[in-house]
């Protein structure tokens, strides 16, 4: 059997494990002002960030239409693929997973399962992963999607805000709670868990980066971890210095975000991508 992986531009892996693995990626769709770009294609990931605060027009987002889905899995199977498990970010933050389902159902009888990875970032990359390595390991299709359930039930992505505002911008917090917690300093924290989004407020960066810490210290130990950060280079060495200690075999992963989650978080915004071992 060969199966093979899709998965959209949100899943945050590095180019060299992608290629590796022979992983379609379905860009998502970034519309700054009349223009518009295809997420991790058309738009580099320094391009936005240095250009984020100074759009005249807020960028905003859109998932890929269902026949780019289609023809994706119409290509892969005409290449060869006997079965495919294509995995997308959370139907809470992305429509993209609804419009791959539709997609497979037009394709008839093909073998596609379409799962919602019930993340973001890494937290879907992570996933993607572990299904590319086991497919490439011949384990069969049942344990594969077993394996998977189990690591949705064991991932976790929290990462701390500069500000309410991109949140604001994209409604997902209305002005009020917005302006009240630029006021009063609310760094946010946005935490993702099974496909439900949660938000801390904690009054201050500091703050903000010693709560990230102690949530990696109730849910260690780690099978997989990797820091997640959207343009925060200022912020890295340090949380990588103090976080040392969590990472599986001393080996630090750092993953940007890409734009298309950048635009509702902003810049500035750092955590963590974790997979617990228990």
């Amino acid at each position: 059997m060969s199966i093979k992986i899709v998965t959209d531009s949100t899943c945050d892996l590095p180019y060299e494990f992608i290629a590796k693995y022979d992983i379609t990626i379905i860009p998502l769709i970034i519309h700054i002002g009349f223009n518009s770009f295809l997420d991790g294609i058309e738009l580099s990931k320094d391009i936005f960030y240095k250009n984020l605060l100074h759009y005249s027009n807020f960028p905003t987002t859109s998932p890929p239409g269902i026949d780019t889905f289609r023809l994706t899995y119409e290509k892969l199977f005409k290449e060869g693929a006997t079965y495919i498990i294509s995995i997308h970010i959370s139907n809470k933050m992305s429509a993209t997973v609804d419009i791959a389902k539709r997609a497979a159902i037009l394709m008839g009888h093909s073998p596609i399962n379409v799962i919602d990875s019930r993340q973001v970032s890494l937290g879907t990359g992570f996933l993607v992963q572990s299904a590319a390595e086991m497919a490439n390991c011949g384990i069969p299709l049942k344990e594969i999607l077993s394996n998977l359930e189990d690591q949705i039930s064991r991932t976790r992505v929290f990462v701390a805000l500069s500000s309410l505002e991109f949140l604001r911008r994209s409604g997902r917090v209305n002005g009020l709670t917005a302006g009240l917690g630029n006021l009063l300093k609310i760094k946010p924290i946005i935490k993702m868990y099974n496909g439900i989004p949660a938000i801390e407020s904690i009054q201050s960066k500091e703050r903000a980066i010693s709560r990230i810490l102690q949530l990696l210290e109730d849910l260690a130990p780690f099978e997989k971890l990797a820091l997640v950060h959207s343009h925060a280079p200022v912020e890295i060495p340090s949380l990588l210095l103090k976080t040392k200690p969590y990472f599986p075999a001393d080996r630090n992963i750092v993953a940007e975000i890409t734009p298309v989650i950048g635009a509702h978080i902003g810049p500035g915004a750092i955590g963590f991508a974790a997979i617990s071992s228990k």
